[in-house]
């Protein structure tokens, strides 16, 4: 079996973790696990929600992209298209998926990200709708905290964001929004 993205190179047998074998490519050090070990491993794990929120803002967890997370893979076993599914890091980097056989490539690094983040055992979870939605807003979310934080500096922005959780968070908030917004029209 030759690797998805260094084409010329066999993949050797490996063990990611004590129940779950893949194999490595010897060049560019990723990881294809097959759909049926990946099913097999998963289906003896605990499940939990690991949505794109559980490690958004978590920042201390580094991951420099690999140079071959761009490139386009076929399936080493199936010869399928992989399809690819996007993990909201900052930067965020690509799990690929054969939509054949369940087949999982992790370029070099990926997969120990994927085991700090928690989400090792929910990786099919990436590849649905919901995932990728939920992933959009907190991006959009992102940006207008950006936003906000240009247009009137890091200090006041944070007492604002701090305001929004506190009056969120309060039964009565909606008062506190209204008398706000009323503040700002007359002014």
């Amino acid at each position: 079996m030759r690797c998805p993205k260094d084409k010329n190179t066999e993949l050797l047998r490996c063990k990611l973790l004590d129940q779950l074998s893949a194999h490595q490519c010897p060049n560019c050090s990723g990881h294809w696990i097959s759909g049926s070990d990946y099913q097999g491993w998963q289906a003896s794990q605990p499940s939990k929600d690991a949505g794109p929120s559980v490690f958004w803002a978590r920042d201390d967890v580094q991951y420099i992209p690999s140079a071959k997370d761009s490139l386009a893979a076929l399936c080493p076993e199936c010869g399928n298209y992989l399809t690819r599914g996007k993990v909201g890091m900052k930067p965020p980097f690509y799990v690929d998926r054969c939509p054949g056989c369940g087949g999982l490539w992790c370029d070099c690094g990926e997969w120990n990200i994927l085991l700090k983040l928690g989400i090792h055992a929910a990786i099919p979870q990436i590849f649905t709708s919901d995932w990728q939605l939920r992933f959009r807003e907190l991006e959009l979310l992102e940006l207008e905290r950006q936003a906000i934080a240009e247009k009137l500096g890091d200090d006041l922005a944070d007492k604002v964001f701090e305001i929004a959780t506190l009056l969120k968070q309060h039964p009565s908030g909606d008062f506190g929004v209204a008398y706000l917004m009323r503040r700002l029209e007359k002014s």
